[in-house]
């Protein structure tokens, strides 16, 4: 994730206003990005997509934020099995549901 991540995030120059992160938290992969506000001094942050491991299935369901504020299966390709899948399917965003 790290090496996607990193391919993704915007120059140098703008980090200071905005980036792109991620976070894991047990079966969970959240890719988001934080915008840094100079009046708040925790970043606001905008979700971009989602992957849950599901053991059972051995694969990964991926997710896309509607406008709704909420997680929705990414119909094109609702499940893949590898990470390295789930970080090609938003790179190529074929909809453009993650990054718009």
């Amino acid at each position: 994730m790290s090496e996607f991540i990193e391919t993704r995030r915007p120059p140098m120059h703008l980090r200071k206003e905005v980036d792109l992160a991620f976070r894991l938290e047990r079966q969970t992969v959240d890719i988001f990005e934080m915008r840094i506000l100079p009046w708040d001094p925790v970043p606001l942050e905008q979700p971009i997509a989602r992957a849950r491991w599901v053991k059972s299935r051995n694969c990964w369901n991926v997710y896309w934020m509607r406008v709704d504020l909420k997680w929705h299966a990414y119909e094109p390709e609702p499940t893949v099995r590898t990470i390295e899948a789930f970080c090609a399917l938003v790179n190529e965003d074929a909809y453009a549901c993650f990054w718009g």
